[in-house]
């Protein structure tokens, strides 16, 4: 219990109880509960969505989006603006990237990654909501921490001594691995699950590919920036019909 009590306390703004006598093991642990975290997020949208449903669409986008946003607190927002600034200002340095990380500050780039993911992600939801929606609010999510989970499985952490460092030394890999497949096997299951989930797993191994060329890696702000990606890449996957 306390591996998924730390990982919701770690991703989310929900009230948990007090955890103490944290170790490095439970920090590698609470990782396997990533799409736990995830379902609990869609579950809670889901139900927003149920009470305020015969709504406006555009007004129900914009209230669960909202949601969305809050339950969060922003964190992996926060990653991706921090991980645009650095890739557009890093010039393509390793060293110049890393450290346009640590800025605290918000360039052009930040604050346009931003509008446009939360522009995307406002849309997708719409076009759903006049459709089904429960798959995406319950796959989104998920598979977005499900990313998460597969990046810190399979790509070292570059910044040592962070938390990241601890999460990829402990993390149990083989039941990682089988919580990754569980994911994958239910996701496929709900309605258009497949395509959420080939446009996740497409999308880590682009992000994977350019973390590595750049940063030899991955840091917080880019396993951010992979929860929002993957979540919108989810969402358009649903939305688009072809």
């Amino acid at each position: 219990m306390k591996p998924l009590l730390l990982a919701i306390q770690f991703l989310t703004r929900l009230p948990t109880p007090a955890l103490s006598n944290l170790t490095p093991q439970d920090w590698g642990r609470s990782a396997l509960a990533y799409p736990l975290v995830g379902l609990l997020i869609g579950a809670l949208l889901l139900a927003l969505q149920f009470l305020i449903k015969t709504s406006d669409p555009l007004l129900q986008a914009a209230l669960l989006l909202t949601a969305w946003v809050l339950l969060t607190g922003g964190l992996h927002l926060d990653g991706l603006a921090d991980t645009a600034d650095a890739w557009i200002g890093g010039h393509g340095d390793r060293q110049r990237t890393l450290d346009i990380m640590k800025d605290p500050r918000s360039g052009p780039a930040a604050v346009s990654a931003i509008m446009l993911l939360l522009l995307l992600k406002f849309a997708a939801l719409t076009a759903l909501l006049q459709s089904l929606a429960w798959p995406a609010l319950l796959l989104a999510p998920t598979l977005g921490r499900a990313a998460l989970l597969a990046m810190l499985l399979t790509t070292p952490y570059v910044r040592a001594g962070g938390m990241g460092t601890e999460i990829t030394t402990h993390l149990p890999r083989k039941v990682a691995m089988v919580f990754l497949l569980a994911t994958a096997v239910a996701a496929v299951f709900l309605v258009d699950g497949w395509k959420a989930l080939l446009a996740v797993f497409i999308i880590v191994f682009l992000l994977r590919r350019a973390f590595l060329a750049r940063l030899g890696g991955v840091t917080g702000d880019t396993l951010g920036a992979t929860v929002e990606i993957t979540e919108t890449a989810a969402l358009l996957a649903l939305a688009i019909r072809l």
